[in-house]
């Protein structure tokens, strides 16, 4: 039972080690990181003035909102996408240990 579960464990280990550095999960993580951090930007909320400012101040502004969303938002929320993704598979993955270690305590329970 003891050799099972070690098995299981390593297994574990190295979908995780590959999860994080292996060439194939990490062009999917950033491609599907991409298409969040795309969707999450185009949903960026707008301000909008209360009362009329003046002009220059309004484009002063504007040109702040923009910067902000077209250079420094991007790489910010593509960092913590990527992150996400994949604590999120790493999850998948101990869930998948933990229904493999349930199911061999339910063998070795039918067994004894």
């Amino acid at each position: 039972m003891k050799q099972k579960f070690a098995e299981a464990l390593k297994s574990f280990r190295k979908e995780v080690y590959k999860v994080e550095h292996d060439h194939n999960e990490l062009s999917s993580i950033t491609k599907d990181a991409l298409h969040i951090t795309e969707d999450a930007l185009d949903n960026a909320y707008h301000y909008h003035f209360h009362k009329l400012p003046d002009a220059s101040r309004a484009e002063i502004i504007n040109m702040v909102n923009n910067y902000t969303l077209e250079a420094l938002l991007p790489p910010v929320v593509e960092k913590i996408t990527k992150r996400q993704l994949i604590l999120e598979r790493k999850l998948d993955l101990l869930v998948n240990l933990l229904e493999q270690a349930l199911a061999r305590i339910g063998d070795e329970d039918e067994v004894s």
